[in-house]
C-alpha cells in the first residue's frame, strides 16, 4: 500500500516537474529529477516530522498550562521538547530513505546525528524561538499558530543544511 502511494506521489511530482521544465523550455536531466524526488521525500519526512513536532508541542503546552507550570515560558519549553523528539524522528527517516548511503559510500552515523541536531538547532530551535517570540509576544498571534508559520522559513533551510552538510557522504577508500 505504501509503495503504491509512493509511486503515485512520485509520478505526480515528476509530471509537475516535467511540465514546469517544458513551460520554461529547459532541459530536465536525470540528475535534476533525482534531486527533485529527494526533495519530495524530504518534504514527506518533514510533513510527518511536523505532525510529531506539533502534537508534542500541543501536548506539553496543554500539560504546562493546566498544571500552571512555567506560565511565561510554557510555549518555549514545549517547543524545546518538541524539537528534541522531532529531530530524532527526522534523523531516522532521512537517514533511512532520503539521504541513503549508496554503494561505495560511507557516513559516520554519530557525526551525521550530531550535525542533524546542530542544523535543526539553528533553524528548529534558535530561529523558530525568535520567530515564535515575534509572532506571540510582539504581534500577539496565537501560540498554536506560531509553529506553523515558522515552517515557511525553516523547511527550505533545513533541506539544504541536511543535504549539503549533515548527510554528506564520502567515498569508501
Amino acid at each position: 500500500m505504501i509503495n503504491l502511494l509512493w509511486r503515485g506521489i512520485k509520478k505526480l511530482a515528476l509530471g509537475f516537474l516535467r511540465l514546469i521544465f517544458k513551460i520554461l523550455h529547459k532541459e530536465l536531466t536525470p540528475e535534476k529529477e533525482e534531486g527533485f524526488i529527494q526533495f519530495v521525500k524530504f518534504g514527506l519526512v518533514g510533513l510527518s516530522n511536523t505532525v510529531i513536532s506539533y502534537l508534542t508541542y500541543v501536548i506539553f503546552l496543554f500539560i504546562f498550562e493546566n498544571a500552571g507550570i512555567f506560565p511565561e515560558w510554557d510555549y518555549l519549553i514545549a517547543q524545546a521538547i518538541a524539537f528534541v523528539t522531532s529531530v530524532a524522528w527526522s534523523f531516522y527517516w532521512n537517514n533511512k530513505y532520503v539521504f541513503k548511503e549508496e554503494e561505495g559510500e560511507k557516513r559516520n552515523i554519530f557525526l551525521a546525528l550530531l550535525k542533524t541536531y546542530v542544523s535543526y538547532a539553528f533553524t528548529g530551535l534558535f530561529l523558530n524561538s525568535i520567530l515564535s517570540y515575534l509572532w506571540v509576544d510582539v504581534l500577539h498571534w496565537s501560540k498554536l499558530i506560531a509553529p506553523i508559520i515558522n515552517l515557511l522559513v525553516s523547511v527550505p533551510v533545513n533541506f539544504f543544511l541536511n543535504k549539503l552538510w549533515a548527510f554528506r557522504t564520502k567515498k569508501k577508500e
